[in-house]
């Protein structure tokens, strides 16, 4: 006797779960490219279980990080409502958004490797976040505190560029960097006039 489709569905949904839970895990330690049978014999599936649900390395990848991607959009509204300044709350989102970019080994550089299979990833990226951190930018530029001519884009292509760490720059290097960054767009006071 077979078991019923509502059993075989959850099962399905447990297994998928704890695919992407173990490949979550595994990309932190090993990146975006570990090979699918550290993440299978993490969930404890045979490696064609992960292809029967993700049939590529993208699709599992973007299945992965959606979750986190969404989490993190989430986020600017509610900053926003508990922070002192909107550059308060741009400043927590972008610290957000750095652990998001630094603890995904790797995901930098794929995004930027052309593989057409993660332009779905990209898309994701930049369809959620790019509204997000406009809306913080929004809220800075209104309240006088964001300088002239940056954009959501722009913003997050630099800090992008700024999380890809190697071996001789880590995750504390990419915080400083960005830091550093966020300063250079405040708005400036003008100096007074110096007197004849």
């Amino acid at each position: 006797m077979s078991e019923p489709f509502g059993v075989r569905q959850a099962q399905a949904q447990r297994t998928r779960s704890s695919v992407l839970a173990a490949a979550a895990a595994v990309f932190v330690d090993q990146g975006v490219q570990a090979p699918v049978r550290d993440i299978a014999e993490r969930a404890g599936v045979g490696v064609g279980t992960i292809y029967r649900n993700f049939p590529t390395r993208a699709d599992l990848v973007t299945a992965v990080y959606r979750h986190q991607i969404d989490t993190c959009a989430a986020l600017a509204p509610l900053l926003l409502e508990e922070s002192a300044s909107p550059f308060t709350a741009l400043t927590r989102w972008v610290d957000a958004f750095v652990e998001f970019l630094v603890t995904k080994h790797g995901l930098g550089a794929a995004l930027g490797s052309g593989d057409p299979g993660l332009e779905n990833l990209h898309a994701l990226m930049l369809d959620t976040l790019v509204p997000a951190c406009a809306t913080l930018l929004d809220a800075c530029a209104a309240a006088d505190e964001l300088g002239p001519g940056i954009t959501a884009y722009t913003l997050m292509r630099a800090i992008g560029n700024l999380c890809i760490t190697g071996p001789d720059y880590d995750r504390a290097d990419a915080r400083r960097m960005v830091a550093a960054l966020l300063v250079g767009t405040r708005a400036r006071a003008e100096a007074p006039a110096e007197a004849d």
